[in-house]
């Protein structure tokens, strides 16, 4: 009998994503032992440093480093990210495989719908994007930074008093809480981070059992949209703290990708898409990122950078 060890973080969202990947798989193999083994990296233990403190710290990421140590180690065999998470470039010897069909790309406020929301009205995120992108749409408004998992920053619209909280509404409802959203944001006006919505399945290059098992598990238009939007974010030289949105959409073999890179201050914001084949996503990525830059956003992201 054949053993995978799956990793993944602490928190409840990881447990259910990876409960999510798994099922799925465990009627596919019933021969197969899936073991979780559970790694807890540098965001889950200092939540109390801003996120982008902590991403530097850490060496790009706050909530990757260590379970790719695992992988590349060997501890485990497979590692379940949040995509989002995961900086664009992959260490070496390692690779992602095709995500499944991923979930909810919105973002969710929950407390307030926007336009419910009081003038000056408090809302928590500690997402660079998000705050940029609020403020694009509403500058009166006052970010709160928050960290936490994803019911312990539900629980802070009482214990910090806020009137909303912005979050992945993927997260939200994997844990079954979708019922507290109180409005799914816009995706034009509020595209999401690249990869938002997708689990990342990560393992090493040689490891031909995992790669056998789970060659299956991957689907091929998401694996595409979110190619396309990691691909531009690379090319932005952005990572997981700058304010960029991005978001792929496939009709047919037609993939388009739309783009935005929002100031800090929220004062200024730049767009752009552009379509192309389905199977050359990463030329779609590069393509849309010309054209943000072509506008000025690297001024905007070196602006951002110092911060971030």
């Amino acid at each position: 009998m054949s053993t995978l060890v799956v990793g993944s973080r602490a928190s409840h969202l990881a447990r259910a994503q990876v409960r999510e990947f798994l099922a799925p798989l465990r009627e596919r193999f019933p021969d197969v032992v899936f073991r979780r083994r559970v790694i807890t990296e540098a965001g889950d233990q200092d939540r109390r440093s801003a996120l982008r403190e902590v991403s530097e710290r850490g060496g790009g990421s706050a909530f990757s480093v260590n379970q790719v140590n695992a992988l590349a180690s060997g501890e485990v065999d497979v590692i379940v990210h949040s995509l989002k998470d995961l900086p664009t470039a992959n260490p070496p010897g390692l690779i992602l495989l095709p995500p499944p069909t991923r979930a909810d790309v919105h973002d969710a406020l929950c407390g307030s719908t926007l336009a419910g929301l009081p003038r000056g009205g408090r809302i928590g995120t500690s997402a660079s994007r998000r705050i940029a992108q609020l403020l694009h749409v509403r500058p009166d408004l006052v970010p709160v930074e928050i960290r936490g998992n994803v019911p312990t920053r539900l629980g802070k619209l009482r214990t910090q008093r806020l009137d909303a909280v912005v979050l992945a509404a993927a997260g939200i409802k994997r844990l079954g809480r979708g019922e507290e959203i109180s409005e799914i944001l816009p995706i034009g006006l509020f595209p999401p981070s690249p990869g938002q919505g997708a689990l990342g399945i990560q393992i090493r290059e040689d490891n031909e059992l995992a790669r056998r098992i789970l060659s299956g598990a991957g689907d091929p238009v998401t694996d595409a949209e979110v190619r396309a939007e990691r691909a531009m974010l690379a090319e932005l030289h952005g990572g997981c703290s700058v304010p960029v949105g991005a978001f792929g959409k496939a009709e047919g073999d037609v993939l388009t990708l739309y783009g935005q890179v929002t100031s800090v201050d929220g004062g200024r914001q730049l767009e752009a898409h552009y379509s192309g084949p389905l199977g050359e996503p990463e030329k779609l990525g590069m393509q849309v990122a010309g054209l943000l830059l072509d506008q000025g956003a690297e001024k905007i992201l070196v602006e951002a950078r110092p911060a971030a």
